[in-house]
């Protein structure tokens, strides 16, 4: 019988005796298979056991294989792109934080502080451990045994952040050195992500690597932003609590812990109790840290939490300008990084209290001026709801509502006039938060004052000041005109208060140092001390009568001649043609020489007009140039520093000029002569102390700026100045100048160790009205400033240099003392054409440049400036453009121009 397999025996049996025959261990021997060298009974091929599930395994094993080395080589290639641009943690061995800059006035008292961000460094020694361990319990508890990351606590904030509610905050998981790698390396703008944190993560282990955990914690604790505009927790402490970081409590340290997370939502002004519950919360941890026990922590958190406000140090009253003035000299100097964020110790010159003095001193006078000539411009606005005879409950919520106008000064109150017939008004005492209503009534001369240019009503907002003595309130308004003072220090230089204008927060624009303007006649003494140097005398007589110099036909103030005049009595009343004259014997260019030398200006014309004032300068600028006169010819620069330190005292700069060095050692004695009688011992007497040097340039000598003082001192006695010198009884000297078409106004004087220089004039020239001359305008507020000033200084006199005879004499229009030189003789006036070999010529007097008439001096090509109109510097939005040459009245004849 033949089976389905092509054999005659029966598949099934073959197994089953297979099985059977295995079972008993008699299996007949078996030839080689196939393929793998076995065969089956028969020699038929047998399957391999299992051969499936091998595959199976074997096939997972190699994806595996691969998906591991192509997920390594992702890995890998993502590590080096994180890696290469990853920034170097060298930099923070040398750690420097940006810090505020302070400004500190004359007696060492901070009058302004410069900073972009409010920061007050504090080494890791002097950070309280207190403030230490309240940052670590809040942020970080692992701090000093981590490598820079947390592992544990990254998978606590995934593990949490997967079961909490959509819209929830994610928890973080940053160690604080993962932070500061944010802050300092990375940038805490960069959006959040899984490669941000990657990248915080391996910045955070090379940190760890590089810098001392102390070194990380210093500089996580300067930079760390803790609201406010504070940056730090020396900055935190002193803007939430007003006390320095070493004085805070355990309550309070725990606040600064608890502001990292969350500056704003816990912002103690804005949100008091969750900022409570958070400084409760880190208290807790602390005590669960061990830094401070249990009862410590709860009888802090029974503290409240009342925050201290910090007013941060900004100019002494009045001093904005001179702070502005040195902010632009260091940025100029320094750079804006380093000015703002340099942590740079500048000492100033200002005298805070003289300051104030100045400040007040010009405001009144602008003010008087206001008051006499501009008359009443009306109120600053009106409430038609406020009706005669109102009370407290309508017009504070109203006043309260109402914006300050600019320029109003702070001790000023907006008012409403509740009564028109009584001139009762109300106004708020005391801070807005708080702000009291009060009442009183305007004085009598102010309502008369004010209902001759207008009638009030009820409802009229007006500026007002109340008066101390009497009850009353005093009507005010802010004037139109402006003015500018500087005062410095003969011998130094260094200015000791500076006024730009009627008010900083109206206009930042600075007068003193800005603004151009034509000095009038207080250029005149650099024309006589020329002629002094040329050794013309005091007593030398120049011809006072009508000159005419094509189209131009100056003449004196008073429109009258004396005839022959002596320079003395010429310079005390300021007489124009005397000066012409003398500018034209000694030639415009050695006068130009000398403004230049003493840098009163950069450069002016060789005209003729220039040596009535008919130039432009300003305020500090002429400052210095009288300081050179009263500094005995030597010349003064005006400076606003004393010095400027880094961050760590090193001093930076000092003012060029001046120095100290130590005393030479005593040289040694010469040798004894042969024969002693009669010879005096000889003793070599050291130096007591340092030494001061003086490297400043002689501009003239001693006994010309001498010549110059004396005959200026008789100005402010019996001249154009005595309106300057009422009630002063010590050694003084100035002049009095006034532009073309009364436009500024000017006072420049000195005694022997202070000058004084004032300004009055609008900021964009125009007349301040016939007569106003500068004694009338500047003079009594340089009165006022130069009593205050002299009233706590000894009394000095000016030094006579050696080889001068002063000498009283007849200058035919009274008696005077003048100074002389050996070579002149008092009460003389020379033959100046004796010796001249000829004519004048047009370069000595000026005369081939000379304009038509002054107004067209702004036109002429030798009036210009070095570097022409370009030079000029452009305006400012908002503020006063530069002021170029006056603009004259027509016909060359400038009268007035001046020139008084």
């Amino acid at each position: 019988m033949i089976f389905r397999n092509g054999s005659g025996r029966d598949g099934r049996l073959l197994v089953s005796s297979r099985i059977g025959a295995d079972a008993a261990g008699d299996e007949a021997p078996r030839g080689p298979r196939r393929g793998f060298g076995m065969t089956g009974p028969g020699g038929g091929p047998r399957r391999p056991r299992f051969r499936l599930v091998r595959r199976l395994l074997g096939g997972g094993a190699a994806v595996l294989l691969l998906v591991t080395l192509a997920g390594g080589l992702v890995a890998w290639s993502k590590y080096e792109q994180l890696v290469a641009d990853l920034p170097t943690v060298d930099g923070l061995r040398t750690y420097q934080p940006p810090v505020m800059s302070r400004l500190y006035s004359g007696d060492d008292r901070v009058m302004a502080e410069l900073a972009a961000e409010r920061r007050i460094f504090v080494p890791y020694s002097a950070i309280p451990a207190r403030v230490k361990n309240a940052v670590i319990a809040a942020e970080d508890q692992k701090f000093y045994t981590h490598g820079g990351v947390d592992p544990f606590a990254i998978l606590r904030a995934g593990l949490s952040d997967l079961t909490v509610h959509r819209g929830h905050r994610p928890i973080g998981a940053s160690t604080i050195t993962q932070q500061v790698a944010r802050i300092m390396l990375l940038g805490s703008k960069q959006t959040l992500s899984l490669e941000r944190k990657a990248r915080e993560a391996l910045l955070a282990i090379r940190i760890e690597q590089t810098l001392s955990k102390e070194k990380i914690l210093e500089i996580y604790l300067n930079e760390i932003y803790l609201g406010a505009g504070a940056y730090g927790v020396g900055a935190a402490a002193q803007t939430y609590f007003n006390k320095p970081l070493d004085q805070v409590d355990d309550a309070e340290a725990a606040f600064l812990g608890a502001l990292p997370k969350s500056p704003t939502n816990y912002n103690p002004y804005r949100f008091p109790d969750a900022a409570k519950g958070r400084r409760d919360w880190v208290l807790q941890r602390m005590a669960e840290i061990g830094a401070i026990s249990d009862s410590e922590a709860r009888a802090a958190q029974n503290e409240p939490l009342v925050p201290q406000s910090f007013t941060r140090p900004g100019p002494v009253p009045g001093s904005e300008w001179f702070a502005e003035e040195v902010r632009r000299e260091l940025i100029d100097r320094y750079g804006q990084d380093t000015t703002m964020q340099g942590g740079l110790l500048v000492h100033t010159s200002m005298n805070p209290h003289l300051q104030q003095i100045a400040t007040a001193a010009v405001r009144d006078g602008l003010m008087a001026y206001d008051h006499d000539h501009g008359g009443w411009r009306g109120p600053v606005g009106h409430v038609d709801a406020i009706a005669s005879g109102a009370d407290a409950e309508w017009f504070a919520p109203v006043l309260a509502a109402t914006a300050r106008p600019a320029g109003m000064l702070d001790s000023w109150r907006l008012g409403v006039l509740l009564s028109p017939s009584t001139g009762e008004i109300g106004w708020l005492e005391g801070p807005a938060a708080r702000a009291e209503p009060r009442t009183g009534r305007l004085l009598a001369r102010d309502m008369a004052w004010m209902r001759r240019w207008r009638a009030p009503r009820a409802g009229d907002l007006l500026m007002i000041e109340p008066q101390a003595e009497g009850g009353g309130v005093a009507l005010r308004q802010i004037p139109k005109v402006e003015g500018a003072l500087v005062t410095l220090d003969v011998r130094t230089g260094r200015v000791l208060a500076m006024v730009g204008g009627w008010s900083f927060g109206q206009s930042q624009f600075n007068r003193a140092t800005q603004a151009m303007r034509q000095p009038g006649s207080s250029f005149k003494p650099f024309v006589y001390l020329t002629a002094m140097e040329q050794g013309i005398s005091p007593s030398q007589k120049f011809d006072d009568s009508p000159v005419s110099y094509g189209t131009w036909h100056p003449n004196n103030y008073e429109k009258d001649f004396w005839g022959p005049t002596t320079l003395h009595d010429a310079l005390r009343e300021s007489r124009n043609l005397v000066t012409i004259r003398l500018a034209a014997h000694i030639g415009m260019k050695s006068v130009a020489n000398m403004a230049t030398s003493l840098q009163l200006v950069d450069s002016m014309p060789h005209v003729l007009p220039a040596a009535l004032g008919a130039v432009e300068t300003t305020v500090l600028r002429e400052a210095g140039a009288y300081a050179s006169i009263a500094a005995a010819g030597r010349l003064v620069t005006p400076t606003l520093i004393d010095d400027v330190q880094d961050r760590d005292g090193h001093v930076l700069w000092r003012p060029p000029g001046l120095g100290v060095q130590a005393a030479p050692a005593p040289a040694a004695p010469p040798p004894a002569p042969v024969s002693t009688v009669g010879a005096a011992p000889q003793h070599v007497v050291p130096a007591d102390g340092p030494v001061l040097v003086d490297t400043r340039p002689q501009i003239a000598s001693p006994a010309s700026a001498f010549q110059i003082v004396t005959m200026m001192r008789d100005v402010i006695l019996r001249g154009t100045g005595t309106r300057a010198g009422e009630g002063i009884d010590r050694p003084i000297a100035g002049k009095t100048g006034t532009s073309q078409n009364f436009n500024d106004a000017w006072f420049a004087g000195f005694s022997p160790d202070i000058v004084t220089i004032v300004w009055v004039g609008f900021d964009t020239p125009q007349t301040l009205g016939k007569n106003e001359t500068g004694g009338t305008i500047a003079g009594p507020i340089w009165n006022r400033v130069m009593k205050a000033v002299l009233a706590d200084r000894p009394k000095l006199d000016f030094a006579v240099p050696q080889g001068l005879t002063l000498a009283r004499y007849n200058t035919g229009m009274g008696m005077a003392v003048d100074a002389f030189k050996p070579d002149q003789v008092p009460g003389i006036s020379a033959d100046l054409n004796a010796n001249a070999t000829g004519a004048l010529t047009a370069e000595d007097t000026g005369a081939e440049t000379m304009p038509d008439s002054e107004s067209d001096m702004a036109a002429s090509p030798s009036a210009a400036p070095a570097g022409g109109p370009a030079a000029r510097p452009a305006a400012v939005p908002g503020q006063p453009a530069p002021q170029g040459p006056a603009a004259t009245g027509g016909g060359g004849d400038i009268g007035m121009g001046g020139l008084y």
